[in-house]
């Protein structure tokens, strides 16, 4: 792969291990001069973050090589990264209102997959939303969801690429549809599209394959909506499973990796969606994210949520006011609820 030095600072893997064409490692010249012209497209405008070789090879390859929609697209997500303080929230962000959160819909990550790559498992059936905008705000919802997907990208990713020897950029996604009737689809519905927006448009290309399993009868009906807004490439990577998924799911997943509540044999302490288990806690495999190496050579000093000084000049605070704000509102929803 033609790396770049500027931007190209990897040290895990950045080959595909399957060779497939416009994927990193597997390249032609003309798609490598795609990649170069896209970079110098956005440089021109004054974009200096995030433009290193494996993320504009996702955006051009979401936006089928089309390199002013693919530029289009990265805009579009830094624009976001900007609106939402995304930058400044992933240090710092805390969601003390999980535990509650979790009562109603559960989303965690656990472990890999028989490819080398991170298990996500949601739980839908649950979702109930009046409730739960009791205990917290859709925003934080979203901003938690826009950090763990920032938390795949560094430091998950990073670690299942190096323990598996081989370029890993997707995961392996069950999302388990039991107790989703007639009547709770508009509400799951609902934050799903709300959720899908954001993966789609600001993450493009992580999703590997996902399995919708205890898929309900009439499911069909709402699978051909859900199907309208999501690209082809995409709904050829899911696959409907009823409550006979299991003999499906261990095809793809090793036992002692999938949850005992999901026909597996894993049963973390604490409970396998408290573990976080995985190769990114793996001293061997992981290495500090971006912003735990950014935090260590601005040697920032943090005092009290107070006006700092950082080494470049500019003043920052300590947390960014949506994410404690925010954080104050919820803590205090989770107490009154």
């Amino acid at each position: 792969m033609d790396l770049d030095a500027k931007y190209d600072k990897y040290d895990f893997p950045t080959e595909s291990a399957v060779p497939q064409d416009g994927h990193a490692g597997h390249l032609t010249p003309e798609k490598i001069a795609q990649v170069h012209q896209l970079r110098l497209m956005l440089e021109a405008e004054g974009y200096t973050d995030r433009l290193d070789t494996l993320t504009l090879l996702r955006f051009l390859r979401a936006r089928k090589w089309d390199v002013t929609l693919s530029k289009a697209m990265f805009v579009d997500t830094e624009k976001w990264r900007k609106e939402t303080n995304l930058d400044a929230t992933v240090p710092i962000w805390d969601y003390p209102e999980k535990p509650e959160i979790s009562k109603y819909y559960l989303q965690f990550y656990h472990k890999t997959d028989k490819d080398g790559r991170p298990i996500y498992i949601e739980t839908l059936g649950g979702i109930d939303l009046n409730a739960m905008y009791k205990i917290t705000t859709a925003e934080r919802m979203l901003t938690n969801l826009a950090v763990e997907y920032e938390r795949v990208g560094d430091p998950r990713l990073p670690a299942c690429s190096r323990k598996a020897g081989k370029l890993l950029e997707t995961c392996c996604t069950i999302m388990d549809l039991k107790g989703v009737t007639l009547t709770k689809v508009p509400s799951v519905y609902a934050y799903v599209r709300q959720a899908s927006v954001i993966s789609q448009n600001y993450y493009p290309e992580r999703l590997g394959k996902l399995f919708m399993i205890n898929a309900p009868w009439g499911f069909s009906t709402v699978w051909s909506a859900v199907k309208g807004w999501l690209d082809p490439v995409t709904v050829n990577k899911i696959h409907i499973l009823g409550g006979g998924y299991k003999s499906e799911l261990l095809k793809h997943i090793d036992a002692q990796n999938l949850p005992k509540n999901l026909g597996g044999t894993c049963e973390c302490k604490g409970g396998c969606e408290n573990s976080d288990a995985g190769p990114w806690h793996d001293p061997e495999w992981t290495r500090p994210a971006w912003w735990e190496q950014k935090e260590a050579t601005e040697k920032t000093i943090v005092n009290n949520g107070s006006a700092i000084e950082t080494p470049d000049g500019a003043v920052a605070t300590a947390k960014p006011a949506l994410a404690a704000d925010g954080a104050k509102d919820a803590t205090k929803k989770t107490a009154a609820a």
